[in-house]
């Protein structure tokens, strides 16, 4: 085999893990950020959703194997140079992996393209199409955040009401591990509140609920012979594994893609390494962006991630489908902007870094594209 040839797998491979370095953990951040379920218990879930999700990838998002392959981005002798996959895979990993390191949730869709128009750019006198990069790439990134936003703000205010005609009442619950302590009506009351108001049924230590407790805001009621909170807390991980199932079956075909130019690699072969190296980037470096995306932006109970999971699962498999290259990460930020909006409880401070990293991703990925291929040079 060519040097070549193994050094467009390695970069791939790295590529992969990157990619499950920065997003497996996004589909479950809300059950980790919900308190539903404990990091490994969440990391767990996404592991098995996601490797499920690369399974089915070729047969339910074929299409975005030819758009990533970079046909009518950049002319075809382009495509088929030798460097041209190396120096596209390289760029795009660099990119996710900074962010990964830096805490963002990033979108490797938007690092891939901007590497694929950055190696393309330099490596021919014509360039390359700026249309199709507006039409088949840039639009679909900036549509999807934009109708994941509005469907999820419209449907979580249905849902809200819906649950209002059914006396579903929110509450917050004082909790050490699994073990309720207390519940309170009010779902926006602390852990203060349930030491100065709750101390006689508590019947703990104020140091121990200091150190060891959390309040997690929940439902009271029942749907016909089922508890609220527990048909809610179902839907809420059934919904977190749809959007796990849904980004791997989004990016699978996008990072194939590298390895499947010029016919290199067999094509279950390709999948099964970029299925390997999403998982194990997973479940090695997921803990940074677990905190970002499931504590820091905004918090939310099992109704409300159900709500944003539910909307960012359909819009993902709806765009693979099709083989529109929307963004996951873009997608599914997007719903959970919309609930912290609609609620009035958003971290401006946090949301505006993951803006300012989505709209660096693309420019940054045409940089390292373009450095790698001129580096590499035109062979």
């Amino acid at each position: 085999m060519e040097t070549v040839v193994i050094f467009i797998f390695l970069t791939t491979f790295l590529l992969a893990y990157a990619n499950g370095a920065n997003d497996n953990f996004k589909g479950v951040a809300t059950l980790y950020g919900s308190k539903t379920l404990d990091y490994k218990k969440a990391l767990a879930w996404t592991t098995f959703t996601t490797a499920f999700g690369c399974g089915l990838a070729m047969f339910l998002a074929g299409e975005l194997v030819i758009v990533f392959k970079g046909k009518g981005l950049v002319p075809d002798d382009v495509i088929l140079m030798q460097n041209f996959p190396l120096a596209v895979g390289a760029g795009a990993a660099i990119t996710v992996m900074l962010a990964t390191f830096l805490n963002l949730p990033v979108s490797t869709t938007h690092a891939l393209i901007g590497s694929l128009a950055g190696a393309g750019w330099i490596a021919t006198e014509i360039g390359i199409n700026w249309g199709k990069l507006s039409k088949a790439y840039f639009y679909p990134l900036v549509a999807g955040p934009i109708l994941s936003i509005i469907l999820t703000y419209i449907i979580y205010l249905l849902f809200k009401k819906l649950r209002a005609d059914l006396n579903i009442q929110q509450e917050t619950s004082l909790s050490i591990g699994e073990k309720i302590i207390a519940t309170a009506q009010s779902h926006t009351v602390t852990k203060n509140y349930f030491v100065n108001n709750f101390s006689t049924s508590i019947g703990l230590p104020e140091t121990l609920v200091a150190n060891k407790a959390y309040c997690r805001s929940s439902y009271s009621g029942q749907f016909p012979g089922i508890s609220a909170r527990q048909l809610l807390d179902g839907l809420h991980y059934l919904s977190s594994g749809l959007v796990c199932f849904s980004r791997a079956l989004n990016d699978t075909p996008k990072i194939v893609a590298l390895l499947l130019i010029g016919s290199r690699f067999d094509l279950n072969f390709s999948i099964l390494a970029v299925g390997i190296a999403m998982l194990t980037g997973g479940l090695i470096h997921s803990k940074r962006i677990a905190i970002t995306m499931g504590k820091k932006v905004t918090t939310m109970n099992s109704g409300q991630a159900f709500t944003a999971n539910f909307i960012t699962g359909i819009i993902v498999i709806g765009a693979s489908k099709i083989g529109m290259p929307v963004s996951t990460t873009h997608v599914s930020c997007g719903s959970i902007f919309a609930i912290g909006a609609a609620n009035k409880k958003i971290n401006l401070k946090i949301l505006s870094q993951i803006i300012l990293a989505w709209v660096t991703t693309l420019p940054l990925g045409f940089m390292f594209g373009l450095i790698l291929m001129s580096a590499l040079g035109s062979n």
